[in-house]
Formats: structure tokens, sequence, C-alpha cells
């Protein structure tokens, strides 16, 4: 597997330097949310968590897969408890450092390194520093709800997105939707199609059913993670298929 393609974590064009680029940059971006607003402000995408927590889950989840990426290891979960959480005072500096940890660990490793996965396959840097990535954006963009200034992900991550959703949050769950369901991205031209027939010519499973879901990548990526609800005016065909592949994945 090459650092730019290659399947199952290579995404096309949007290879292991986008990857870090974007999680440095959606990083940066919650950040500063973080530092606009309130840390008690509730989040609505996320209701039980407050700005504070939202900060301490991407702190906490960088520094943990850093230190899985830093152990080499796809055989064995590595890594304790991040040890303390830091006072108010400190959380900027501190969300700096965990970015930090995971963007240097992942650079010594390279896109070719195992490292343990709790998906499974592919357990390597390249599919954490692909799932990482829409990790931070969506994260973001909850932050920017939570300040009432929110913008959509960049069109190329999104993209690099919806295929992670389906193979990492969805995976082998896919085979249990009684027909296909079609994403296509209208501002990009791409489109992925799930489920029963994903491999057939036909657009459908055996009962005959299929969906169609249009939107533009940003917002097919924020859908699949049930920040935004799904217009029925966006879904062509069965609007329960798309309803079943929703709820294949746990989206918090």
């Amino acid at each position: 597997m090459s650092g730019d393609d290659g399947g199952g974590g290579g995404g096309g064009g949007f290879g292991f330097e986008r990857r870090l680029d974007a999680i440095a940059s959606q990083s940066r971006r919650l950040s500063d949310m973080v530092a606009a607003i309130d840390l008690e402000t509730r989040v609505p995408s996320c209701p039980e968590w407050s700005v504070r927590d939202l900060a301490h889950h991407i702190g906490e989840e960088q520094w943990y897969w850093g230190q899985n990426v830093a152990a080499k290891n796809a055989d064995e979960r590595s890594g304790g408890e991040l040890t303390g959480l830091p006072d108010d005072r400190d959380l900027l500096a501190w969300l700096g450092w965990c970015t930090y940890t995971l963007l240097d660990a992942l650079r010594q490793a390279g896109p070719d390194a195992p490292c343990w996965t709790w998906w499974g396959e592919p357990r390597t840097s390249l599919a954490v520093a692909r799932h990482q990535a829409q990790e931070v954006a969506v994260h973001r963009w909850d932050a920017e709800l939570a300040a009432g200034d929110v913008g959509p992900l960049p069109a190329a991550l999104s993209e690099d997105g919806v295929p992670d959703f389906v193979e990492i949050m969805v995976g082998a769950d896919a085979a249990s939707l009684p027909g296909a369901v079609t994403l296509t991205a209208i501002d990009t031209g791409s489109s992925w199609r799930v489920g029963a027939a994903a491999e057939d010519g036909d657009g459908a499973g055996a009962s005959g059913r299929s969906a169609e879901l249009q939107a533009t990548a940003s917002d097919l990526v924020l859908m699949l993670y049930r920040r935004l609800p799904v217009p029925d005016s966006d879904v062509v065909g069965d609007p329960l298929l798309v309803a079943s592949l929703l709820s294949l994945a746990d989206t918090r």
C-alpha cells in the first residue's frame, strides 16, 4: 500500500500528507472555537457535552491514537488512559500538545506502519490518519455549531470521509441492508454504493429496494454522522433504506 492510494484507507488522491494537513488545520479551527466561547456552552449536536467536554474528547483521542501509531504493533492496543485532564487555563496548550503527539507519531511512522485499530483491517497508520482527519473535522463542526458560526467540511476531505464512514463505521454490517443505498456528492460528482447490491450492477438488492441520497460531500458526511437531518427532497427511492444505513453506526 502506498501513501496516496491503495483502497481501505487510501482515498485516491487524498493521501497521507493531505490527511495530516487536514488533522492540523481542523484541529486549529477547533481550538480557535474553544478559545472563543464559554467552555460551559452546550454542544447542540452532542447535547450531553459542553465545549469543555468536546475539547477533552478530541485531545484524549489524538493522544491515544498517537500512542498506538508510535507502538507500530497491529496485534495489541497500546497506551493507557491519559493521566489527568488540564485545568481550563491550560486547555489550549494541552490541545495543541495532543495534536502534536498524533501528528509527530504519524510522520515518524509513515503511512505503511502497522497499527492496532478497533475496526480491524486495514491496520495501518494510513488508515488511522484517514479516520482521525474525519474525527476532528466533524468535531470542529460541532464546536462551530456551539459557537453559532458553522462552516462546511472541505469537499476533498469529505470525499475521503464518505468511504471512510462506510468502511469503518458501518463495515460488514452493510450486508444487512435489505437493498442498496447510493451516496452521491452533487458538488464533486463522486458516488458510493452501499449494501446488498454494492457489487452488483442493478442498484438494488434481492428485494428490489434501492435509494439514492444526493447532497454535497460535506452534507453527506454530516448526515452519515447524524449531525444534519436527511431532507426528504435529498432522497430518491426508498427513504427507509437510508434510515437503515444511518442506524448501523454509533456516531457520537
